[in-house]
């Protein structure tokens, strides 16, 4: 039997036949949620730049990963794998099969610092796959932004992968009740249609001798800026140490 957790074998996901199926579950899937989002795509100018990208994007519901991937150009999306947590995706057969034939998933484990989820995404970036990461390390459950953990930072510095910050703009409203975790979307009047921005700042490179450290500070900091021009909420992320 197929093993489970970090065990759960994703190879199969990036052969040529999960590809096909995938990209005909997408022909659905991201004009229908284009269609609930009335999704509005910002900085997509900053994707043209030296590949692989590590899109670093704040999280706020399950919803968030098809729509950042419709954002994402159709030549990107087709070579772009989802670090996708163990606890929550790859504990049972048919949830792992699910989140790895749609979004192209890998299992990465949030809770601790695990050299096997970091080496699998790490060689997937250094063969030219482009990484979706939520370096909050799950849903915010309280609607404001949680401090990023460091794998992000980490795997750009060991990769020279580029890195986008990137902002996803009220997805918490769009279906709150089953898609986030946040009193502050969940208790509200449920939306099944919610305008949606998903914003890509200026790339971002880790410097010769630069602490790797001082760079997740750098790409959190990215992120936070994006998302108070976007919202246009001056206090989008405030932290002491941020």
């Amino acid at each position: 039997m197929t093993k489970l957790g970090m065990d759960y074998p994703t190879k199969w996901g990036r052969g040529y036949g999960a590809t096909l199926v995938r990209r005909a579950l997408h022909a659905f899937l991201i004009p229908y949620s284009r269609y609930l989002s009335t999704i509005e795509v910002r900085g997509g100018e900053h994707l043209d730049g030296e590949r692989p990208y590590i899109f670093v994007a704040n999280h706020a519901s399950h919803v968030d990963t098809i729509l950042l991937l419709s954002a994402i150009p159709p030549k990107e999306r087709y070579r772009t794998v989802v670090a996708a947590a163990v606890d929550s995706f790859f504990m049972d057969h048919r949830n792992a099969f699910k989140t790895v034939i749609l979004f192209n998933a890998i299992p990465v484990d949030r809770l601790k610092v695990n050299r096997r989820s970091a080496q699998l995404a790490l060689e997937l970036v250094e063969d030219g796959w482009n990484l979706v990461i939520y370096p909050e390390g799950g849903r915010t459950p309280d609607g404001t932004l949680q401090e990023f953990k460091g794998g992000a930072a980490y795997l750009a510095e060991r990769s020279k992968a580029t890195v986008i910050p990137t902002y996803i703009h009220e997805s918490g409203w769009l279906k709150a009740k089953k898609y986030a975790k946040a009193p502050l979307f969940v208790e509200a009047p449920n939306e099944s249609r919610h305008h949606v921005i998903i914003a890509f700042g200026e790339p971002l490179r880790c410097d010769d001798g630069e602490n790797m450290r001082h760079f997740g500070v750098r790409i959190e900091r990215a992120v936070v800026e994006l998302g108070r021009e976007v919202s246009g909420d001056p206090t989008y992320g405030a932290r002491d140490d941020v």
